[in-house]
């Protein structure tokens, strides 16, 4: 694909079916691999070994574009790489080595890119646009006839498709009895939808390293400037183009109005819920599966939706992207109130606290992503918008005092203090430190029992914290608020006791 009257073009040329089958029967051998050594296993050594196979399958894939000085070069950093790994596998030793993995395939098979800017802007490129690059490639094998070409337009829509219903299916026990309905016992007793995502998955990983492909500069005599191509290099006009997105938009609305109906029933409505299926299980498994399928609806659309895309101008398209997107608020605000249900029971710590406030901008982002569109504005304005949002709730978060409010609400919600919910949990509302004291001792009033031993050493612990809190070189505003909370509270104390 070439860019116009552009000095940049990709290597991105239509690829003999007969060349192309031999690395995808190699992808799906390491696909292969990948499932007897990753899936549903605890992951150690395994990963290396699927490391060195993709490297060798690699080298083997694009033995033509190697050169030798070069690759012997990529081979010492993959085995660099590997050490890490080998020593104990965890974040950052994975990330070790899949940075020696792209950084090896870059300096083997790309020998053009010299400076460091074009050799990051390489690797971005990878790492970004490689994984989409399998499935557009995989139908060249095919001879693109009207009806491989009608497969084509239904490949893209009925994966994603698969991917929600999975998602779903996490997040309602509803959907998930049907699911499982719909598996033949036999068929499936091996294959599942997980296992389908996990093949998907790894066919989409491996493919940038067996069949590598990267954007090269070429100068056209025609002009010396640089224009940006119309589409990103992994799209098709069939895989990504207006016919199939209209088919993703009809079935995706579908999807999710069959599970905006179940929450209006059992989650709004609070209809009785099917045998075997719990109020408390319904509400708490939905919130952060429903979160994950809201931001992978919102990628879809900002690639469906690019400003200047075929989709863009649509007068049926459109109307789809608006209806699709607030069904995914609905979404959202369904997973607001499956976590408020499930801490109206279960209490509230910093995490949930932090879910809310993540939900909330998951919400924000959608609506956001709806007025770029119906405005007209570029992405740019897009990314902009989310961070002045960001950037306001983090500085109003820096401002509430969570310690007290977390504490606050896990007294005066107890069972205790309710008659509902769970017991006091005195060990967290001691971990929140001085902020938590004020609940602290109403939670000390309401179990006299508890007042004795070492929760009253450990709340002299923090009293003694927040006495040193409030020297000079450590002083703040909030402390000082608290003791002067805390002196009227002893006030208040002492006065009913010479009362009595």
């Amino acid at each position: 694909m070439t860019s116009l009257a552009s000095t940049q073009t990709t290597d991105i040329q239509p690829i003999r079916p007969s060349a192309l089958s031999a690395k995808l029967a190699m992808a799906l051998l390491l696909a292969a691999l990948a499932d007897f050594l990753l899936y549903g296993r605890r992951i150690g050594l395994s990963l290396v070994i699927l490391a060195v196979a993709i490297a060798c399958a690699s080298l083997l894939a694009n033995r033509a574009a190697l050169d030798f000085r070069r690759a012997v070069t990529g081979g010492a950093i993959v085995a660099l790489g590997l050490v890490p790994a080998i020593e104990e596998l965890n974040t950052l030793s994975l990330l070790i080595l899949v940075a020696a993995l792209t950084i090896a395939l870059l300096l083997a098979t790309n020998p053009e890119t010299t400076g460091l800017g074009d050799r990051a802007r390489a690797l971005r490129n990878l790492v970004l646009f490689g994984p989409f690059r399998f499935f557009p490639d995989a139908l060249q094998v095919c001879n693109m006839s009207a009806f491989t070409r009608g497969i084509a337009l239904w490949l893209m829509p009925v994966a994603l498709s698969t991917v929600f219903v999975a998602l779903f299916a996490a997040a309602n026990p509803v959907i998930e009895q049907w699911v499982s309905l719909l598996n033949p016992k036999v068929i499936f007793e091996y294959v599942s939808v997980r296992r389908v995502l996990f093949w998907t998955l790894m066919l989409a990983l491996v493919w940038p390293f067996i069949h590598v492909r990267w954007r090269r500069k070429k100068v056209a005599a025609a002009t010396e400037t640089d224009v940006a191509e119309p589409l990103p290099p992994f799209v098709s006009p069939e895989f990504l183009g207006p016919s199939t997105i209209l088919r993703s938009l009809i079935l995706f609305n579908l999807l999710f109005a069959a599970q905006s109906i179940l929450d209006g029933i059992y989650l709004w409505g609070h209809v009785a819920l099917p045998d075997n299926v719990t109020y408390a299980s319904y509400a708490h498994r939905g919130a952060y599966p429903l979160i994950a399928t809201a931001l992978l609806a919102a990628a879809f659309v900002l690639v469906a939706m690019r400003p200047g895309g075929p989709a863009e101008k649509s007068k049926v398209i459109r109307p789809l992207v608006y209806l699709w997107v607030g069904q995914n608020v609905l979404l959202v605000a369904s997973s607001i109130l499956r976590l408020d249900l499930y801490v109206d029971i279960y209490m509230l710590t910093y995490w949930r606290i932090a879910a809310f406030i993540w939900m909330g901008l998951v919400a924000l982002g959608l609506v956001l992503i709806v007025t770029r569109i119906a405005l007209n504005r570029s992405n740019q304005w897009l990314v902009g918008a989310n961070l002045i949002a960001l950037a306001i709730v983090l500085y109003g978060c820096s401002l509430v005092n969570f310690d007290a409010f977390i504490a606050d609400y896990n007294v005066t919600h107890s069972r205790e203090a309710s008659g509902k919910g769970v017991q006091i949990d005195i060990n967290y509302l001691l971990t929140l430190g001085p902020q938590a004291l004020p609940a602290i001792d109403r939670a000390i009033a309401l179990r006299p029992g508890a007042s004795e031993g070492c929760l009253v050493s450990q709340r002299d612990r923090l009293v003694e914290q927040q006495r040193q809190d409030l020297a000079w070189r450590s002083w703040g505003f909030r402390s000082w608020r608290l003791q002067r909370r805390l002196d009227a509270q002893a006030e208040t104390r002492s006065g009913s006791r010479l009362a009595g």
